[in-house]
């Protein structure tokens, strides 16, 4: 059974940190692209961040350059979402994603809310 659980959400002032972390178990951690999204309130799920296989290739949309790292560690089969310089529309349930290409195999995790208070 694949699991992928998500962590270190919470309430935070505007300008503030938070560090999310996603321990995956059940599958070959080291063969997915690991991504972070995220879905606002009366929002559509929305692609935040991605990791190749390897960490080599990273991806990140335009809203959250610069102030969002992602990084992720193979031996401990954990990806991380560093968050930096928060603001209100920061504000969502952010979920982890592990995507095998080319098989298709696809897994979610079930969000961690990050709520950002101005």
């Amino acid at each position: 059974q694949v699991l992928l659980v998500e962590s270190g959400g919470g309430l935070v002032q505007a300008g503030g940190s938070l560090r999310l972390s996603c321990a995956a178990s059940g599958l070959t951690f080291s063969s997915y692209f690991m991504r972070w999204y995220r879905q606002a309130p009366g929002k559509e799920r929305e692609l935040v961040a991605g990791i190749s296989t390897d960490g080599g290739v990273i991806t990140y949309a335009d809203s959250v350059k610069g102030r969002f790292t992602i990084s992720r560690d193979n031996a401990k089969n954990t990806v991380y979402l560093r968050m930096n310089s928060l603001n209100a529309e920061d504000t969502a349930v952010y979920y982890c994603n592990a995507r095998r290409p080319p098989t298709g195999l696809d897994y979610w995790g079930k969000g961690t809310l990050v709520t950002v208070s101005s």
